[in-house]
């Protein structure tokens, strides 16, 4: 194996690292989302976690375009997917796939941990209303609506003396 990865070897090397870290990877799976269309190289559909090496190998730059992968990645900023996007354009070797994808899946874990406590999406759990007692009703009813207003203390007027 030399030191510079082929796009069979990137794809292998990346789904086992994505396997060791809990996804469910299928390989040249078809995805069509967000109006793209092309075959991604690994692809967790339930985690909705992938990763697509572009090379001229397997011609992939004519897969995704430049719009598609400006689609995928307005959808990753939403935080709908996850796909690490490798391009030949650059060689790599595999320790340094592996430190990008390692980075990779560590930001997404961390956005799925903070999209979990952070999410508006998530439905709020029901909470049952303490009863109010009946003077407390009354008192909320009449101020509802009402503004408070600042209370202002009058200082007491100082008795002028006369002069004489």
């Amino acid at each position: 194996m030399s030191d510079i990865l082929s796009e069979t070897e990137g794809c292998n090397l990346l789904a086992r690292l994505f396997k060791s870290r809990g996804y469910s990877i299928a390989r040249n799976v078809p995805f069509r989302e967000y109006g793209v269309s092309f075959h991604i190289d690994g692809w967790d559909p339930k985690a909705r976690v992938g990763f697509e090496f572009l090379t001229s190998e397997d011609e992939d730059h004519d897969d995704l375009t430049l719009g598609e992968f400006k689609a995928l990645m307005m959808a990753q900023q939403r935080g709908e997917l996850s796909v690490f996007v490798i391009d030949e354009f650059e060689p790599l070797t595999a320790a340094d796939l592996l430190a990008a994808a390692n980075t990779f899946l560590d930001e997404v874990a961390d956005a799925k941990r903070a999209g979990r406590r952070l999410s508006p999406a998530r439905k709020k759990v029901a909470t049952q209303k303490k009863p109010v007692a009946k003077k407390q009703a009354a008192t909320a009813k009449r101020t509802a609506g009402t503004k408070k207003l600042p209370v202002v203390k009058k200082k007491p007027a100082k008795k002028l003396r006369r002069r004489t």
